[in-house]
């Protein structure tokens, strides 16, 4: 059964970017969050109505990601991943009133469930900038985001909480604040530190991809 290592961190912080960074050098399987393709992500940007059918959506595609990860015989690399989707989004979006309290709760009981079926990931990579960093990499971003920069405070907030509710060693935090956007220079020690921490040989694996 193949390992999952998972990139955590707030919008914009350049979660996406670090995971690709990682799996050319590093060969791992990779499961992005599919901005574009996810088909609720542009509709709740303008109708709050979409943004159950959005969050279920993304649950159950990091669910669906991590399955299809567990069967591969190398290391899976994830960005964002179940966890923050509901520990962070779900969250942030249920006090922003994107979610009802029922809509939050079935949100709640669908991540429940779905992380009892499958084992938790045995690596979470956590990068934190400087506020200002992170709002000027999200202004910078193209794509479709539902959080803002308003929400960057409470978003921390949210995700240092679950952390805190995990096993140290599980859990690598990193400072990204005079990190270059591409993340090139973190890469090789980085590498060695996931390395370190769950024991694969450097020369072991093939690089992949998972769409």
């Amino acid at each position: 059964m193949g390992k999952i290592i998972v990139i955590t961190g707030n919008t914009g912080i350049g979660k996406t970017t670090l995971a690709r960074a990682l799996s050319k050098p590093g060969a791992f399987d990779l499961a992005l969050e599919q901005h574009i393709e996810r088909p609720f992500q542009a509709l709740v940007k303008f109708d709050a109505r979409y943004g159950l059918a959005n969050q279920v959506d993304y649950l159950l595609l990091r669910a669906e990601q991590e399955r299809v990860l567990r069967q591969s015989p190398q290391p899976g690399l994830v960005d964002g991943g179940l966890d923050q989707d509901f520990h962070g989004f779900a969250r942030l979006f249920h006090a922003r009133g994107l979610l009802s309290d029922a809509e939050f709760d079935l949100c709640r009981r669908f991540y429940d469930f779905c992380r009892a079926e499958l084992p938790p990931p045995e690596l979470i990579i956590h990068l934190t900038a400087h506020a200002d960093v992170i709002r000027a990499r999200l202004a910078g971003r193209k794509r479709i985001t539902l959080a803002t920069p308003e929400d960057i405070p409470l978003l921390a907030s949210l995700l240092d909480e679950w952390l805190a509710s995990l096993p140290p060693e599980r859990v690598l935090r990193l400072d990204v604040s005079s990190a270059s956007p591409s993340y090139a220079e973190v890469v090789p020690g980085l590498l060695a530190q996931i390395r370190a921490r769950l024991g694969l040989d450097a020369g072991t694996y093939e690089t992949g991809y998972i769409p």
